[in-house]
């Protein structure tokens, strides 16, 4: 589909992560019970993992609002929540930046290649990029997520509604994201 095929430009909600490094796992999990979930005609809930190349090639569809749901370490107590306003000012890589690795690519990373296939294409990025990460308590080589991360995993699928709904979350949710779970 072109970028100008895309009748509606809805939302995409997009969970990345890698699910054999224990809670880098949780945008893949959050993805896959919020997909279980009634959701507004225009949203669109898929599990990349790690194929952050597709995911840029597709946001070439045409997405007026992309959220990112990932393991995200900031500094807080395992299992918090952030909702965080992505800064489309970063800079593009320089020339001499190494080859993408499409199995290892930040949120940043993708978005960086989005502006180098819009500028290709013609194409438009979403006006607003959203990420729901999640502090992650390990992210060592196994399978399933820690006790801390996948208990925030439901107040994630709330988060991410309220965020679909209303475009914040609301002040009582927005005090829950900035705790632990």
């Amino acid at each position: 589909m072109t970028p100008s095929a895309r009748s509606d430009p809805g939302t995409l909600v997009a969970g990345i992560g890698n699910i054999f490094l224990g809670d880098d796992g949780f945008g893949v999990e959050t993805a896959r019970r919020l997909a279980e979930r009634d959701l507004p005609a225009h949203v669109e809930v898929v599990d990349i993992g790690v194929r952050g190349v597709h995911l840029a090639y597709q946001l070439l569809d045409g997405y007026d609002t992309l959220v990112l749901v990932d393991a995200t370490a900031r500094g807080g107590a395992p299992g918090t929540l952030y909702v965080i306003e992505h800064d489309d000012a970063a800079p593009n890589p320089s020339p001499g930046a190494p080859a993408l690795d499409g199995h290892r690519m930040t949120p940043d990373t993708v978005l960086a290649l989005l502006r180098t296939l819009c500028a290709g294409t013609g194409g438009e990025p979403p006006r607003r990029v959203l990420v729901v990460g999640c502090e992650p308590a390990s992210v060592d080589e196994r399978i399933g997520l820690s006790t801390p991360v996948s208990a925030a995993v439901p107040e994630a699928v709330r988060l991410i509604e309220e965020l679909l709904r209303n475009g914040e979350p609301s002040a009582a949710q927005a005090s829950a994201a900035e705790a632990s779970t």
